[in-house]
């Protein structure tokens, strides 16, 4: 009996031709274009993975509970100073991205809420402040150095050495722990302002029309309303500025790091110890880093982990205030 002819009682049912779809050029770009992105995110997990787990590999030796919680002390075998200890590079570092968030993050978001809510886009107040912002981005970190130590030290701390505490001793025209974060949070200020502008923008504009219909004012639906939607995408600025201030050297060797302290940072305006300027100073004294290359790849591991604990730490944070609204709209 031929396939298809139809069964006695049955009604008969015409032939579908099959479809070849593997000649449409457009499914043929979006395979290729879905394997091509593929490919290039396998490639950059991957390198990612061969980068740490060379890192961990080196530098997992070297750990112990006396290597993170010990201090450094001078010596004349490695360099300056020996890695016996990292504890006062990591509380230098952990006090110098906890000023700079302080720092940068009231500033940035002020700034991007007047950008996405008090002004217009098109105007030229507007476009100047964020060719700034895009400009500002583009400088080299060296050059965020030199402006930290000429304006932060010598004009604002001369200035209040001379005027205001009138000092023969510097108190504040000297490199510090203060200047040092103030650098970096000028530094990584236009991911705040960015980060934020885009987080306000994503909130509907129905969400301003609805409370300014019930009778708020525009203050109200700013705080109340715009700033818990926009919130999670705010914080992301935060972790992105954690991410970029705990790994510079060039500002803060030129503001406040030093090579050694025997004392950890009693203020603002000591000098202190930093993870990563510490490992600049190994890696740039070749007659010692053989000599310490194992305490070098631990120090490394310990700056890469106190920067995945602060993301995680930002990203928890993040996820509380996602939750909360969520339950703030079912209530609603």
């Amino acid at each position: 009996m031929n396939a298809t002819s139809s069964t006695p009682g049955q009604p008969h049912q015409p032939e579908t031709p099959d479809l070849d779809l593997s000649s449409d050029p457009a499914l043929t770009q979006a395979k290729v274009g879905t394997a091509v992105f593929a490919a290039a995110s396998y490639l950059l997990v991957g390198i990612l993975a061969v980068i740490v787990l060379y890192l961990l590999w080196h530098g997992a030796r070297g750990l112990s509970v006396n290597f993170v919680f010990g201090r450094a002390a001078p010596t004349s075998d490695i360099g300056a100073y020996s890695t016996a200890g990292v504890f006062d590079m990591v509380y230098g570092t952990v006090l110098l991205v906890a000023l700079m968030v302080i720092a940068v993050m009231p500033i940035g978001i002020i700034t991007g809420i007047y950008l996405c809510e008090y002004t217009d886009p098109r105007s030229t107040m507007a476009r100047l402040i964020r060719s700034s912002v895009n400009n500002l981005a583009g400088v080299p970190s060296i050059i965020f150095g030199m402006f930290g130590l000429g304006f932060f030290i010598y004009f604002l701390g001369g200035s209040i050495d001379g005027y205001l505490l009138g000092s023969a001793e510097p108190v504040f025209k000297k490199p510090s722990l203060l200047w040092a974060s103030l650098t970096l949070a000028v530094l990584t200020l236009p991911v705040v302002i960015v980060s934020t502008e885009q987080a306000l923008r994503s909130v509907p504009t129905s969400f301003r029309d609805a409370a300014l219909g019930l009778g708020a004012t525009r203050a109200q639906t700013l705080t109340r309303v715009v700033l818990p939607q926009a919130a999670p995408g705010i914080i992301t600025g935060g972790i992105l500025a954690i991410s970029r201030g705990a790994g510079e050297v060039a500002p803060i060797m030129l503001t406040g790091a030093t090579i050694f302290s025997p004392t950890l940072p009693g203020s603002v305006t000591d000098k202190f110890m930093e993870l990563s300027y510490h490992i600049y100073i190994m890696c740039t004294q070749p007659a010692h880093v053989e000599a310490g290359r194992s305490q070098l790849y631990s120090t490394v591991v310990v700056l890469l982990f106190l920067t995945f604990f602060l993301n995680v730490t930002a990203i928890f944070v993040r996820a509380r205030a996602r939750a909360y609204m969520r339950r703030m709209a079912h209530v609603a």
